[in-house]
């Protein structure tokens, strides 16, 4: 698990057969987002995928915006699957209005989003 002082958490974890999934837990944000970035980095973009599970984001500015982005990129120029999951209304509204709605996949949950990568 990577913290910083308890703002943000990113864990990952590795599913059976199936996508890692990056955990994400409090504020992404301008002081925070280089442990998503780099946890990004650290992950195998595989043909097994990788699920951004947001869940547990409580605050997401365009710093971190542009980490997700950046996910985005390396899954495109890997070929690798990428979803986001529990994106929270609020949030989902910003990323809609930005156009990432256009350009992520989204999951209601964790599960839903490994599941559809294990198709």
């Amino acid at each position: 698990m990577i913290e910083n002082e308890y703002l943000l958490a990113v864990t990952p974890h590795q599913t059976p057969s199936g996508p890692l999934v990056l955990e994400v837990r409090g504020e992404l944000d301008h002081h925070t987002a280089h442990l998503l970035s780099r946890a990004v980095e650290d992950a195998p973009f595989d043909d097994s995928g990788v699920v951004i599970d947001l869940t547990g984001l409580t605050y997401c500015d365009s710093t971190g915006i542009t980490v997700l982005i950046g996910a985005y990129q390396r899954a495109q120029a890997t070929g690798a699957p990428l979803g986001l999951a529990g994106v929270n209304p609020d949030q989902m509204r910003v990323f809609t209005v930005v156009g990432l709605d256009q350009v992520f996949t989204f999951h209601p949950s964790t599960e839903a989003a490994v599941a559809s990568l294990r198709k």
